[in-house]
């Protein structure tokens, strides 16, 4: 074989050798203290920074202040570095209902809860489970003196026994996780009965409004709608109903003269920056597609051009409103009450089977609809959802090799050192600063991969024809929390482990396939490397507080208004929307947080370290995103709480999961043999299935599971 042959050999079998087993690394105590310097050093450099830049820059820091009415202002503050504190501890949680709105004040009530919920969580799991693992390594393992702290804590050296304490624990923390949200749905049903009790909800026309759609042909005009609505109950006030409208190019108008207008006032600002000196020369554009018939495809005056242009598109925006009653009706309509209580009845009595094969529903908000979305025929909408599901199924697949190469390369960088002969002699020469990139570049490649997925999602979601924005962002919250757990949980956690299982079951084919599968321990080979990467999601969990405190000091809008107003001419709208609060994307929040909570619960048991870094990550930002909500950002879309039933059943969901890899510890880990492990095999030798310790656990393990 030649040299280059024996290399290339050599490289594809490192690489295979890394794939199983992507988690071993020589400067993992190194990344785990850059980390820790890394995120908390960081995150208080930019925590005083925000208290000191706070007081001198209200039109980032309060645009809320700024722009909010009396009834709707936060708290007024003075210009001390702390005293955004008041805002925090004064404030009751019924006094934002009415400031900021429900949906805030939930998100608000959920952060809370995770942070009291991982600190209880934290006096069990490391109270209990440090303790077991370290004795129980002590004991049964020859060269523990040589294993390191942060593995000593994991339950990779227990075995026998000492596995009851797990058990004990997976019900200690599935009974706190449901009283926490048992108590905690008791204050939202709270806040919701004061919510539609307020005068902001009575008065508003939404709340007693039903949107029908789905309408039969013969009963698309206002009266057809009243007889609708009359077949599921009559009532004492006679509804006022609106059949929708084919405006045809109407909206395209509208933007089209939007667009025209933004494009005059820029180039209205750049030409008039200097009144007393203007250009020799007047600004010049090309002519939109529709006019190049007109005034051909050369660039033109743009100030004589947009104005024109601007003047035409009035007028046929005009007439196309004079014709729009004349037009055919649309497949949907609105019915409005005079009592919410007669639209919330007709909704409820119609919530399975509307009338005539139509659907009720209670009617959003203008701003919040969808409006493209409404006159879609159920065909057409079954046959996006199953294509564009096919789309994020595939998606969600595509992402898995990126993940398994961050799994096996970023996280380690001695593994591709094996394969890149070169950077192994650097790596070698600056052992600890590689071992502080390690720490550092790993969590933030899995958080840039994943930040263009939100805004993937809310487009298809928008094709399958979702009908309004929150009901869109609560199905792109569920679609995220999904792809995050399958890819990242699931394949990045446990890939190289079962790549090591059927590397060995290959192996032992000779021995047929069901002895080669029993050999290979599936079970023991997929705990020890949900151990071994356990490190990793420690110093992920510990970035979250860097990403927490980069959210509160309002990096990238404080970077580009200085940018624009320095560099650039913005036009007056322009210089309003820049000073104006920004909305706050629940979808993409909750996503994150919920994924917090998961790995925690998830990880927590293999490394009870993760849990005390969590819940003082939640902790913290529980301050941050209270002034947020109050002073920084709006709800652009409110929803009345509707996300709450979503963020139960995740967390439900996520408990489910930490059952599951308790199951595995028990029964990967708690029927070893302990001649085997003291002779230095990390792998127990199996019992026989009718041994009665392998059977009481299996069925407590069982009964959780099916009990939850």
């Amino acid at each position: 074989m030649s040299l280059v042959s024996r290399q290339q050999f050599t490289a594809t079998d490192q690489f295979l050798n890394l794939i199983a087993d992507p988690f071993q690394s020589e400067v993992q105590s190194n990344s785990i203290y850059a980390a820790i310097v890394y995120s908390f050093v960081v995150s208080g450099a930019l925590f005083l920074i925000f208290c000191w830049i706070r007081p001198r820059n209200s039109i980032v820091y309060a645009p809320r202040a700024r722009h909010a009415d009396e009834k709707h202002a936060p708290l007024p503050l003075d210009r001390k570095p702390f005293a955004w504190f008041r805002a925090i501890k004064d404030v009751k949680e019924q006094e934002l209902v009415e400031k900021i709105g429900l949906d805030a004040v939930i998100f608000l009530r959920f952060f809370p809860m995770l942070r009291d919920m991982f600190m209880v969580l934290t006096i069990i799991g490391c109270g209990i489970l440090i303790p077991v693992n370290v004795i129980g390594g002590h004991y049964f393992y020859e060269q523990y003196s040589s294993v390191a702290t942060l593995m000593k804590f994991t339950p990779q050296y227990t075995f026998g026994q000492k596995f009851w304490a797990f058990v004990v624990v997976a019900y200690l923390f599935q009974g706190t996780v449901c009283f926490f949200l048992w108590w905690n749905y008791k204050a939202v049903l709270k806040l919701k009965r004061a919510f539609f009790n307020s005068h902001d909800y009575q008065s508003s026309l939404h709340s007693r409004t039903l949107l029908l759609t789905h309408i039969p042909e013969a009963s698309r005009t206002d009266t057809g709608i009243t007889k609708l609505v009359e077949q599921a109950r009559r009532t004492q006030d006679v509804s006022r109903t609106a059949i929708g409208r084919d405006v045809k190019d109407l909206p395209i108008l509208v933007d089209e003269h939007e667009e025209a207008v933004r494009k005059l006032d820029a180039y209205l600002a750049k030409y008039l920056s200097n009144p007393e000196k203007l250009p020799d020369k007047r600004p010049t554009c090309k002519p939109a597609k529709h006019d190049r018939k007109t005034h051909g495809s050369a660039k033109i005056d743009s100030i004589e051009y947009l104005t024109g242009r601007i003047a035409r598109l009035e007028t046929e925006i005009k007439e196309v409103r004079e014709g729009i009653d004349k037009r055919n009706p649309m497949s949907y309509g609105f019915a409005s009450y005079t009592h919410i209580e007669d639209a919330h009845a007709v909704a409820y009595l119609t919530r399975k089977k509307g009338p005539s094969g139509s659907d009720v529903w209670l009617a959003p908000k203008p701003n919040d609809l969808l409006w493209q979305n409404l006159p879609m025929t159920r065909a057409t909408r079954r046959i996006r959802i199953f294509w564009d599901s096919v789309w994020m199924v595939l998606l969600t697949i595509a992402f898995i090799v990126p993940n398994i190469l961050t799994s096996v390369f970023l996280s380690d960088f001695s593994h591709l050192g094996l394969v890149w002969p070169s950077f192994q002699a650097n790596l070698n020469a600056h052992r600890v600063g590689w071992g502080i990139a390690q720490g550092i570049l790993a969590p933030v490649v899995q958080t840039l991969m994943y930040m263009g997925l939100p805004v993937i999602f809310r487009r298809l979601y928008t094709h399958s024809g979702d009908v309004s924005k929150t009901s869109r962002e609560r199905h792109v919250t569920s679609r995220l929390y999904a792809f995050f757990v399958f890819n990242n949980l699931v394949v990045f956690s446990i890939f190289g482990s079962a790549w090591l299982f059927v590397a060995a079951v290959v192996a032992a084919k000779d021995q047929g396939v069901w002895e080669a599968i029993k050999s290979a321990h599936l079970f023991s080979q997929v705990m020890t490397g949900l151990c071994s990467v356990s490190t990793f999601w420690l110093t992920w969990q510990m970035q979250r507080n860097l990403s927490a405190a980069m959210d509160l000091v309002q990096l990238w809008p404080l970077s580009w208004n200085y940018i624009r107003r320095k560099w650039f001419s913005p036009t007056p709208r322009e210089l309003i929307e820049l000073t104006a609060p920004q909305p706050f994307v629940y979808a993409d929040y909750y996503n994150n947080f919920l994924y917090v909570a998961t790995a925690g619960l998830v990880f927590g048991t293999l490394q009870p370290i993760i849990l005390p870094v969590t819940a003082f990550y939640i902790a913290m930002d529980v301050w941050f995103k209270k002034y947020l909500l109050q002073y920084v950002v709006i709800t652009k879309t409110e929803s009345g709480g509707r996300s709450w039933k979503l963020l139960v059943n995740r967390l439900l969901f996520a408990v489910m999961l930490a059952n599951g890899v308790i199951a595995l510890v028990v029964g990967a880990q708690g029927i070893g043999s302990v001649d085997s492990v003291r002779n230095g095999n990390t792998v127990g030798q199996q019992k026989s299935p009718s041994h009665p310790v392998f059977l009481t656990k299996t069925y407590l393990i069982h009964l959780q599971i099916f009990f939850f």
